[in-house]
């Protein structure tokens, strides 16, 4: 078998060059070749340095996935990059594209580092719920300091190649396109230094106060995740200790993590999102369809959302709305929103324009006839769906995919009113949709392959993570939800309170709880609108002008800044209507709470699957944590009910008088889970 890792000579210098498509991934061979490549250099004495590249897009990207949960073939990474850092020679890290993970290891293990001003290095491993367990943790902090290492290490996104160099990371950036020239010329001008300058003779140093400032600052974003504080712990605990010292206390904390439920949820995570872009029963080379301007109808908060998606990636977008007050309002906000991120820095100022050069805004429905996609983003009404399709099928041109934007309704019903039933499907945004990562693809029964490939390329080429979803009242995301709602309500009627519920949810770790997110969207979706019409709480708030959030009053009481509240009216309303339906009270725990709202959507999600909504557990799992934000650390709805033990779901939704779904009783007999 052919190493990937080629050498070769320039005079005295020799070059390690890593050729393993796509991303250089150190895998065995990779690591053997580099170990031979060091060995001929310690061995030979006519070479002077070493110079370590890679060939094709990028640095070494990080550890190779395929050997996850395998044994780990000799050299290990932390052997490895011990062996390299011990080599008498200098040894130079040429990097470009990403040196992530074991790659920015393996850089640090380099005596020094050069990279293409467009190179990002980080140490990513905290999102698969691990600590970097090749040195990452003590060798990163003695070259850039603490406070940059706690950054990158524990937060886990990567940095620029400018910002690496200010801390140390970095010792030089190369030209674009000189990097191998540059990286050979910086090995020839250290190859006479002494001492070799090696990141584990540096000693470790910090102010006791930088990791209680970290935690402070951080607590929010690190809440309920067990990676991060190892991460702070392991370094915090290093200080002033020889460097083997805070090896030893890696790669136990790297053990610890690795045999985590949590670390096992994040690892399920990242392979359910590769997963999930494989559509079942298409071939993966079938021809797609040229999108080339795209066209959305509606310019409110989706359908701007929706537009932002496109113009961002460079995608040309028509944009209707009925109303040029509508239009312009519409427009503005999108303009607003761009002009935010580059505020921030999330975008240059000169992108603002750029993005809002591609949009044409209009009053004619006409003007979409020169569009590849049409999204319509209207009220959700059946009836007001079918007359815009019905438009649309006399306007587009032969070939535009159709899609509706629907949460809900049914997308072979909108199809099979048109006479291009084929070019039709379902993409479910979520709001705000300029910033939520998920999108639903509906598939309809009438849907063509080759519009299914193409939602599903687009949606990559617009920075989202697509879902295969069937068509059933809605779709994967939206009907599990809707018994987590239901129960909740019941809970409320039976002794609990908005507050407890919601407490109980977001512990789990959820962003916030069913009547949080309730006021957040806003009481009135979905009501009637006849305030004598009074069949529940909800109906009660909603006729009193409780809408949630955007009217200070919902669930909750809301000040200026719309902090919440408890509400004494809410408490009010509640009680009236247990004495009116005569509702026997009890105390309401935490566990039945959990078990009431959340087993309920483990038992929605088996029927889903039964039923052929979703091509695989993993996918509802992917619905939930980028469309809902269930807690990545618990794996999604479905991987949680197989940590928990389906037995123990199952007897808690009998415990309750659910009606068990027959997949899901049938996996907890014979004790099998939904992710194999």
């Amino acid at each position: 078998m052919t190493s990937p890792i080629t050498s070769s000579r320039q005079g005295d210098i020799l070059i390690l060059t890593s050729d393993n498509p796509p991303v250089n991934a150190l895998g065995a061979a990779v690591r053997q070749g580099l170990q031979a490549g060091i060995e001929e250099a310690r061995t030979d004495d006519s070479i002077e340095a070493v110079v370590i590249a890679c060939a094709g897009k990028t640095f070494f990207a990080g550890a190779d996935i395929t050997e996850f949960g395998k044994p780990m073939q000799e050299p290990s990474l932390p052997l490895l990059v011990d062996a390299i850092e011990a080599l008498d020679k200098p040894v130079i890290a040429a990097i470009h594209g990403t040196a992530l993970g074991g790659g920015c290891e393996v850089a640090l293990a380099c005596h020094y580092r050069i990279a293409v001003p467009s190179a990002k290095l980080g140490l990513p491993e905290v999102k698969l719920g691990i600590l970097p367990g090749a040195g990452g943790t003590q060798r990163l902090p003695r070259v850039a300091g603490v406070e940059f290492a706690l950054e990158l290490a524990a937060k886990g996104d990567p940095v620029s190649a400018a910002k690496a160099k200010d801390a140390g990371l970095v010792d030089r950036l190369a030209g674009e396109d000189s990097l191998l020239a540059d990286a050979v010329a910086y090995a020839q001008e250290v190859a006479a230094a002494r001492p070799l300058p090696r990141a584990s003779a540096k000693t470790l140093t910090a102010d006791p106060s930088v990791f209680e400032a970290f935690r402070n600052t951080n607590a929010k974003r690190f809440r309920g995740f067990e990676a991060p504080a190892e991460i702070i712990s392991v370094i915090e605990n290093s200080i002033n200790k020889p460097f083997a010292e805070g090896a030893a206390l890696e790669r136990q904390g790297f053990m610890k993590l690795i045999m985590s439920v949590q670390s096992a949820a994040q690892r399920h995570i990242f392979f359910a999102e590769r997963k999930a872009s494989k559509i079942d029963g298409i071939a993966e080379d079938i021809a797609l369809r040229p999108i080339n301007r795209v066209g959305v109808i509606g310019a409110g908060t989706m359908g701007g959302g929706i537009s932002m998606n496109f113009l961002s990636a460079g995608i040309p977008v028509t944009i209707v709305e009925m109303q040029q007050e509508a239009l312009d309002r519409g427009t503005g906000v999108m303009r607003k929103n761009y002009e935010g991120s580059a505020a921030k820095g999330r975008i240059k100022p000169e992108q603002v324009d750029q993005a809002m050069g591609l949009l044409k805004p209009t009053l004619a429905l006409e003007d979409l006839a020169d569009c590849d996609l049409i999204i319509e983003a209207v009220y959700e009404s059946m009836d007001v769906k079918k007359e815009v399709f019905g438009k649309l099928d006399k306007i587009a041109k032969p070939g535009a995919i159709l899609a509706s934007n629907t949460s809900y309704l049914d997308i072979d019903e909108i199809a099979a009113s048109i006479s291009r039933p084929q070019d039709v499907l379902g993409l479910h945004f979520f709001s705000p949709a300029n910033v939520m990562k998920l999108l639903e693809i509906v598939r309809g029964e009438k849907t063509a392959d080759d519009v299914l490939a193409t939602a599903m390329a687009l949606s990559k080429k617009i920075k989202k993570v697509a879902v295969i979803a069937g068509v059933c009242h809605g779709f994967i995301g939206n009907r599990m939800l809707m018994p987590r709602q239901i129960e909740a309500m019941k809970l409320l009627m039976e002794g609990a309170t908005p507050e407890q519920i919601d407490r109980v949810h977001v512990e789990f770790g959820m962003p916030m709880g069913p009547f949080q997110m309730s006021d957040l969207a806003g009481v009135d979706i979905g009501w009637h609108r006849d305030p004598t019409r009074i069949e529940s709480i909800r109906d009660a708030l909603a006729a009193e002008g409780r809408w949630g959030q955007k009217k200070g009053a919902g669930f909750y009481d809301y000040d200026e800044k719309r902090n919440p509240s408890n509400s004494p009216r809410v408490a009010e309303i509640i009680e009236d209507f247990r004495k009116q339906t005569g509702t026997p009270q009890h105390e309401v725990t935490s566990e039945e709470i959990i078990e009431r709202t959340l087993y309920p959507m483990v038992n929605e999600g088996a029927l889903i699957l039964a039923a052929g909504k979703a091509q695989r557990a993993s996918d509802i799992d992917v619905v939930w944590i980028y469309g809902y934000g269930w807690p990545v650390y618990r794996g999604g709805p479905m991987f949680w009910a197989d940590t928990e033990g389906l037995a123990k779901i199952v007897a808690g939704l009998e415990k309750h008088g659910f009606e068990v779904a027959p997949l899901l009783r049938e996996k907890a007999e014979k004790g099998e889970k939904f992710n194999k």
